[in-house]
């Protein structure tokens, strides 16, 4: 794997980190800026949403710009909003912060994704877009649970300009390790479009948002979930994060290597275990060492699909892959949404702390679903000569079920 990947990963981590850290920091920022925890929530939530509309944004304004380029301009947005976040002087001036960092996270992960998997030969993609993404899950293991430690020792502004100068060791990471890429000729703005026409781009993007969200009803709760269920400290939640994120890591990599043997395969496998581990953990949240076991598995399990979800995209919309693959990783963040306010309206209902697990193992069999048809549909297609890839041949679907 080319040392370009590593300055990839390395914004990756940095991204990761920012995303997830503010959760553990929720009630010092709180307290300094004297609002309620639900109000400093916004902060997650602002972020979600920035990055589900900065997604498509960026990338659109990033058509023109050659993809080196474009990656170290949204590295300079990372670093200003964190920077800004660091030294807000009040609570609307740092939830700005995040929604500038916010901006770039999409379209990194998703010119990255195009990057990655032109740096290598076409048998190692999957594995070269696992390969970055191992950024953003080694963040939960490490990043996270250090930023939070920083964030309660010397304060939560420490932490946010820990992550800026992450961010700088990236850009120039990016600077110094990625290849200068002239964009390819002839795609435009019209090209990039053209691919939501695909009816195979639309059901792999829904199967991210149903996919991914199902791993984030129960992830979003875990701490009432632990601490009042399974009879857990508060502080081990800590630690509990850190099986998950080891999960995430190990997962992300199994996931890339056998997307670029059987992507469709991958992706039954996973989807269809992530939804009976999701159920289960209805049960096993009664039994901390079953509870903990579980909570790896839902990261390993989660995580092993986002490899093949995000290929599968790039393979689909072959030709203009770049808004596509941006625009899926908003879909993540539009999962990681919709599956917390699902599990929140089943809390509030009454149905109990282990409801969400319910409704995340409903949203994975639901995305499994939606890939089996979405095999069905390609192998009808296949049978009448109908090219479904946006601008391939129906040979470079092959590797998809081979």
């Amino acid at each position: 794997m080319p040392l370009a990947l590593l300055a990839l990963a390395i914004g990756a981590f940095g991204i990761g980190t920012t995303e997830f850290v503010i959760m553990g920091l929720l009630p010092e920022v709180a307290g300094d800026f004297g609002v309620s925890i639900p109000t400093a929530g916004l902060l997650v939530t602002g972020y979600a949403l920035g990055v589900v509309i900065g997604a498509p944004l960026m990338t659109v304004l990033g058509t023109k710009v050659p993809r080196k380029r474009m990656l170290m301009l949204l590295m300079g947005l990372f670093i200003a909003g964190n920077l800004l976040s660091a030294v807000a002087p009040a609570f609307g001036v740092m939830l700005i912060g995040r929604v500038v960092a916010s901006l770039a996270h999409g379209a990194f992960f998703g010119i990255g994704s195009v990057v990655a998997a032109e740096l290598v030969a076409p048998h190692k993609k999957a594995g070269a877009i696992a390969m970055m993404f191992t950024g953003l899950t080694v963040a939960n293991v490490v990043g996270v649970p250090l930023g939070t430690l920083v964030g309660q020792t010397v304060g939560w502004r420490v932490t946010f300009a820990v992550v800026a100068a992450l961010g700088v060791l990236g850009l120039v990471g990016i600077a110094k390790l990625v290849p200068d890429m002239p964009r390819p000729e002839g795609v435009h703005l019209r090209h990039e479009l053209a691919a939501f026409k695909n009816a195979q781009v639309l059901l792999a993007m829904a199967m991210t948002v149903l996919g991914f969200g199902g791993v984030f009803a129960a992830i979003t709760y875990i701490a009432p979930m632990m601490t009042h269920i399974a009879g857990f400290a508060d502080g081990s939640v800590t630690w509990l994060l850190v099986l998950f994120g080891l999960g995430m890591v190990g997962g992300n990599l199994v996931g890339g290597k056998f997307a670029d043997r059987a992507l469709m395969p991958m992706l039954y496998v996973s989807l269809g275990a992530l939804a009976v581990v999701l159920a289960l953990f209805t049960l096993t949240a009664h039994n901390k060492i079953a509870a903990a076991v579980t909570i790896a598995l839902i990261g390993a399990l989660g995580f092993a699909t986002v490899p093949p979800l995000q290929k599968r995209v790039l393979d689909q919309a072959h030709g203009a892959p770049t808004l596509a693959s941006a625009v899926n990783i908003g879909a993540f963040n539009l999962g990681n949404a919709l599956s917390a306010w699902l599990g929140g309206i089943v809390i509030t209902a009454g149905l109990g702390y282990t409801a969400p697990n319910w409704v995340g193992a409903a949203l994975a069999a639901a995305a499994l679903v939606l890939a089996v048809l979405s095999a069905a549909l390609e192998r009808r297609d296949a049978r009448h000569g109908t090219v479904t890839v946006s601008g391939s041949h129906a040979e470079q679907r092959t590797p998809v079920h081979h």
